[in-house]
């Protein structure tokens, strides 16, 4: 009998996996703007793109580029994956010693209109080089950044479905333990989030509707 795949798990390998089973029928992952270290492919039964790409790049093997400007032709490719920063801030945080160790360990954008303007173009770029049909895995997490919530994944779906993606699917990851800032600590007015999202986009012309 064939296990059901639940949209929650502990283990982001498992999930990427159950994407490409469920949604990318060749089972693979073409390209990835922001490879960093290749943690989602490192024993993880999860080949690693041919296009690997990052804009500070930490192997040999990885293209210096912008995942806002890739160079890729249209429609040239059947799956991506985007894992961009999700940090923003000018606060004490950013001279910090313990703060430092997450800014240093994700990078950090000035400010929460700067990181979404970031994701917006991330996005358009993403549905530019993806082929008809073809599939965006995009993870985010929300977050609180100076006293104000950011649901950052809502952002996400409404801008990609401005540019003309479809929701195929959302997958949440879960998590046993979290960097947590000593200030964090001290300061807390809001639940610390222990979740984070992977977004299943598809470009087609499938347009959906709330109201």
């Amino acid at each position: 009998m064939t296990d059901l795949v639940k949209s929650i798990g502990y283990d982001q390998g498992e999930i990427i996996r159950n994407i490409l089973k469920l949604h990318v029928p060749e089972g693979k992952i073409d390209c990835d703007p922001t490879f960093s270290t290749g943690a989602f492919y490192n024993g993880t039964g999860i080949d690693a793109p041919l296009y690997r790409f990052d804009i500070s790049p930490q192997r040999s093997d990885v293209i210096q580029s912008d995942a806002r400007h890739l160079p890729l032709a249209d429609s040239s490719i059947s799956c991506m994956m985007l894992d961009p920063p999700f940090l923003a801030t000018k606060g004490k945080s950013l001279n910090s010693t313990d703060g430092n160790i997450i800014n240093r360990r994700f990078g950090v954008y000035p400010d929460e209109k700067s990181l979404h303007r970031c994701y917006s173009d991330m996005l358009s770029e993403a549905y530019r080089v993806l082929k008809p049909d073809g599939i965006l895995i995009f993870k985010c997490q929300d977050k609180v950044s100076s006293g104000k919530q950011y649901m950052s994944h809502v952002y996400i779906i409404n801008e990609a479905v401005r540019i003309g993606f479809y929701p195929k699917d959302l997958f949440i990851l879960l998590a046993k333990s979290r960097l947590v800032a000593d200030w964090q600590k001290r300061n807390q007015r809001n639940s610390r989030k222990f979740h984070s999202y992977f977004w299943v986009f598809q470009k087609n012309n499938r347009r959906i509707e709330y109201a």
